[in-house]
């Protein structure tokens, strides 16, 4: 390397290194130990030895080592999970305080993981009755986005209710770059949630969606607008995207926006139909030529082999 080759690079460097501090929404410098993502993805693949035992991890498990197993795994998730949430909330509670208050947290989540895990498997179940596909459960578990994107929210749903905000971002957003799949953790999604496909979907912060919902690939639940005070900043504690009620169909391609937005129990929404204002119940929207198209439709029954295991 020359000489003047490396008084640019030390140039260089030095003009990088005395403008990194002038720009702070970039800089984490002095500030407090943030949550780490490397480890918070670590500690979902331990929350799927807990919610799949069995189907994840290293060790062979059989019913007479699942307690210690799981046990164990439970230990190190509550210990290592403590760390994070503390450097959350470190900020605004104070280091002793932080502490203390983290533990409580994950115990209480602790507390509501045997429910979430109740609906975990009604998604799975949600997944097998609804994809003819689908011809196991070793299947959707191992392969479908769908119920990875849908397990990882199910687990930041509880944090992002237990009063942590950035470590379920982070979960979110990692199920997000595996799956294509965004759902904020503050959505509201009631049982048996099935996301068939899967890529390009996408449940904004303020969603709500009732039970047995059915999604396709490319469905977009979002704001219509984004309303600012009288100082021109964005209002944030307002619902902003629409709710969705019990068993709706929701295909390919959906658009549906604004938090005034209510799709009624039972309706149908077609592919590529693009909504903004409410939908009755038990209603199929279409596109016919350039128009919407409403017409009312029929509950169907439930699926026969509901609750069943497959073969």
């Amino acid at each position: 390397m020359t000489g003047a080759m490396k008084d640019r690079i030390q140039g260089a460097i030095s003009r990088i290194v005395a403008t990194a501090e002038s720009r702070p929404q970039l800089s984490a410098v002095d500030a407090a130990p943030r949550p780490e993502k490397k480890e918070i993805i670590d500690i979902l693949r331990l929350f799927q030895e807990v919610v799949y035992p069995g189907y994840f991890g290293d060790t062979v498990l059989y019913r007479d080592n699942l307690r210690d197993h799981l046990g164990d795994v439970l230990f190190r998730i509550h210990l290592r999970l403590s760390e994070e949430v503390e450097k959350a909330i470190e900020a605004s509670a104070g280091r002793s305080a932080a502490r203390k208050h983290a533990r409580e947290i994950v115990t209480a989540l602790f507390e509501r993981l045997p429910e979430v895990s109740d609906r975990v498997a009604e998604d799975v179940q949600a997944a097998y009755d609804g994809d003819p596909a689908a011809k196991g459960f070793d299947e959707l578990i191992l392969a479908y986005p769908g119920v990875k994107a849908a397990f990882t929210y199910r687990i930041a749903h509880e944090l992002h209710g237990l009063g942590v905000r950035l470590i379920p971002r982070i979960m979110t957003e990692f199920a997000h770059n595996e799956t294509g799949i965004d759902i904020h953790p503050g959505a509201a999604i009631g049982r048996s949630f099935f996301i068939d496909h899967g890529t390009g979907v996408v449940i904004g912060e303020t969603t709500t969606i009732g039970d047995r919902v059915k999604i396709y690939q490319g469905v977009t639940l979002g704001a219509l607008s984004f309303p600012k005070n009288e100082h021109g900043e964005l209002i944030r504690e307002i619902k902003r995207h629409p709710t969705v009620e019990d068993d709706v169909v929701i295909y390919a391609g959906a658009t549906i926006l604004g938090g005034t937005t209510v799709i009624g129990r039972g309706s149908v929404i077609g592919g590529s139909v693009w909504l903004t204002t409410s939908v009755p119940a038990l209603t199929r929207v279409t596109i016919a030529g350039d128009q919407l198209r409403f017409e009312a439709r029929s509950l169907p029954q439930a699926p026969t082999g509901a609750g069943e295991r497959p073969a």
